[in-house]
């Protein structure tokens, strides 16, 4: 069965991309029944890697238009920044959406600056392995818009990937809105984002680091899996850089366990298990530094937690951080979800990045 899991999971996306070009995020779980911007947009990037191009510039096509049909709401939020009106969380852009791309309502927080970081940096990305920069003249307004929008308001606090914490401000998503800006700018050269992008990285410095290393959130002194995105894919600082070894150090002493990672040591969500996309990341980053045979050892856990029909989980339950949270969360939202698109992207990143090695 491993030895189609390749296959499986390009399938899996390919049958959840929606006609409108949005991924779901996993089609058996009603609260991920919606498209995040930054969860496509690492799909996306997954689809580019396997070479499946048409999918991911749809997701991206469809991007796009979301973006410029929120065009609206973007002016008016300038108009309040102009006036020094007080800005709600309501007044910001949404960090997901409907399939058809309109704005989900609900009570979840909805104020994540990743995703529009992050979808610039895929857009790059797809544009530099399709060579098609006719894009940029085509999503024009919509990369202008997110450009402004993060350039903005990059600084305020905002939650963070994992729909929490809004009050903090995250060095992960700093590194999305980094990442992207730098990105985009390959092909725009403009002073204005490389002085953004300079700030932030000084921020980071100046506050995101404790004993050496990057903390989840300022002020805190935990660990976060997603710290590694300030490495991989978004170069806010390389991989053998001497604070994200040492970030890396302290999660392999507190969320990895044989193979699982976790997302951070006070997680409950469904007893904080172990997560096959970050276990997958930390195999990325393993092979980013030359660890090869310990990069090879993550992806043989990852493709171990498949079921028979090849479908990836988000996390599972064998090892989690407490136990006394699993019946809850089942009772409230059901079974964990399965198939989660993302796990089988970062599945696919990390296969293709070790079959590249070969």
């Amino acid at each position: 069965m491993n030895v189609n899991l390749k296959e499986i999971s390009i399938d899996v996306i390919k049958q959840n991309q929606h006609a409108s070009g949005a991924f779901v995020a996993s089609p058996n779980f009603d609260n991920y029944k919606y498209s995040w911007l930054r969860d496509g947009a690492f799909i996306a990037y997954a689809m580019d890697t396997v070479k499946e191009h048409t999918s991911a510039k749809k997701f991206y096509q469809w991007v796009d238009k979301t973006i410029k049909r929120n065009r609206p709401k973007i002016i008016q939020l300038m108009g309040k920044v102009q006036s020094n009106e007080r800005l709600e969380p309501h007044d910001f852009l949404p960090c997901r959406y409907t399939v058809e791309g309109l704005e989900a309502k609900d009570d979840w927080p909805n104020f994540q600056l990743d995703g529009y970081g992050t979808w610039l940096w895929g857009l790059s990305e797809h544009i530099k392995l399709t060579n098609n920069k006719q894009l940029l003249e085509e999503f024009n307004q919509s990369i202008e818009d997110s450009i402004e929008y993060l350039i903005t308001f990059w600084h305020l606090p905002n939650s963070d990937c994992w729909e929490e914490n809004a009050d903090k401000i995250h060095p992960s998503t700093l590194a999305c809105i980094h990442g992207g800006l730098t990105a985009i700018n390959e092909f725009l050269e403009r002073d204005a984002i490389t002085q953004t992008a300079n700030k932030i990285k000084e921020f980071l410095m100046n506050n995101a680091i404790y004993e050496n290393r990057f903390v989840k959130y300022i002020g805190s002194s935990s660990i976060d899996a997603s710290l590694l995105w300030l490495s991989l894919p978004f170069g806010v600082f390389t991989p053998k850089d001497t604070y994200i070894e040492n970030t890396v150090k302290v999660m392999e002493e507190k969320i990895l366990h044989e193979g699982g990672v976790h997302r951070f040591p006070e997680d409950t969500y469904y007893g904080g298990g172990e997560w096959l996309l970050l276990s997958s990341w930390l195999g990325w980053y393993y092979a980013s530094v030359g660890r090869i045979d310990e990069a090879q050892k993550q992806l043989q856990w990852v493709e171990n937690q498949a079921d028979e029909k090849g479908h990836m989980t988000e996390q599972v339950l064998h090892h989690v951080n407490d136990e006394g949270f699993i019946d809850h969360w089942v009772k409230l939202w059901g079974p964990v979800a399965k198939p989660l698109l993302w796990s089988h992207a970062m599945y696919l990143i990390l296969h293709e990045q070790l079959n590249n090695e070969d």
